[in-house]
C-alpha cells in the first residue's frame, strides 16, 4: 500500500499537477495542511485535492486566514498581503471544503497523529530542530506523526538518548529503528524551503512504516508570472527560483 503524503501546496498548481504527474500509483491522499496562501490559484489547488478526496485534510495557518479565522497580525507582510488577496478569491465552494478541516487529527487504532504545525501548537509552531522535536514527542502517544509547515523535507527518530534528525535521503525508502516513534515532514509541494526549488512530496508504506521522499521540477517561471499577474508581492515569486 502506498499513500501520497503532501503539504503546503501554497496554492501553486503548476507544483501540484507536476507531482501528480510524477507519482506512479497510490492508495489514498494524506494532507497536512495550507492548500492557500502565497501563491496564484487557490480555488484551482482546493478543488484538485477535493478530487484526490484526501482521508486525512488538515487546516493549516494560511487556510485559516484566509478564511478570516486566524488573525494575519503575526504574519509578515508579503504573507499578510497574500493572506488577503487569497481571502477575496475564495469561491463559495472552497470556502466552505477550507472551513470543514481541522490543524490535528488523532488516529490511535492506526497510531498516528496528524498535525500541521507541531502536535504542541498545531497552527503555529515550527519544528526546525531535533530539540524542538524532543519536546514534541512528548505531545503525542502514536508511534509516528506526520507533520507540515516548515517546508522542509525531514525525519526526527526518538532514540534511547534523545531525538535524532536522519537525512530525507531522496528515492531511498526510510525504516523506523525497531518500534521507534517518528516526527515525519514531506516538505513543501508549492513553496520549497530547503535550499531545492523542486516540488517535495512523500510516499508511505504503512505495512513497513517507511518513507521515501521525492522532488520533482515543475515551470517555476508560469507560476511567477501569475504572481506578478495577480499583484501579489514580486518577493513570493522571486523566492520560487532558489526553494527558500
Amino acid at each position: 500500500m502506498a499513500i501520497l503524503v503532501l503539504s503546503d501546496i501554497h496554492a501553486n498548481l503548476e507544483a501540484l499537477d507536476a507531482v501528480l504527474n510524477h507519482v506512479r500509483g497510490f492508495d489514498a491522499v494524506w494532507f497536512l495542511g495550507d492548500a492557500v496562501g502565497y501563491g496564484p490559484d487557490p480555488n484551482a489547488c482546493v478543488e484538485r485535492l477535493v478530487n484526490l478526496d484526501p482521508a486525512i485534510w488538515l487546516a493549516g495557518n494560511h487556510d485559516l486566514a484566509a478564511l478570516g479565522e486566524l488573525d494575519t497580525d503575526d504574519f509578515n507582510p508579503d504573507a499578510r498581503a497574500a493572506a488577503h488577496w487569497t481571502r477575496d478569491q475564495l469561491s463559495d465552494d472552497v470556502r466552505a471544503r477550507l472551513g470543514k478541516v481541522t490543524p490535528r487529527i488523532d488516529v490511535p487504532e492506526q497510531r498516528l497523529t496528524f498535525v500541521h504545525g507541531s502536535p504542541r501548537h498545531p497552527v503555529w509552531e515550527y519544528i526546525l530542530d531535533a530539540s524542538t522535536a524532543m519536546d514534541n514527542f512528548e505531545q503525542f502517544d502514536a508511534l509516528t506523526c506526520f507533520f507540515g509547515h516548515t517546508h522542509v523535507p525531514v525525519v526526527y527518530e526518538e532514540g534511547i538518548d534523545g531525538t535524532l534528525r536522519l537525512t530525507a535521503d531522496l528515492d531511498a525508502p526510510m525504516e523506523p529503528s525497531s518500534d521507534a516513534r517518528w516526527l515525519v515532514n514531506p516538505g513543501s509541494v508549492g513553496q520549497p524551503r530547503d535550499g531545492d526549488p523542486r516540488a517535495s512530496y512523500a510516499l508511505y508504506d504503512p505495512t513497513q512504516r517507511a518513507v521515501t521522499f521525492r522532488r520533482v521540477p515543475y515551470d517555476t517561471g508560469a507560476v511567477q508570472d501569475k504572481i506578478l499577474a495577480a499583484g501579489l508581492p514580486p518577493s513570493l515569486a522571486a523566492r520560487l527560483d532558489y526553494g527558500w
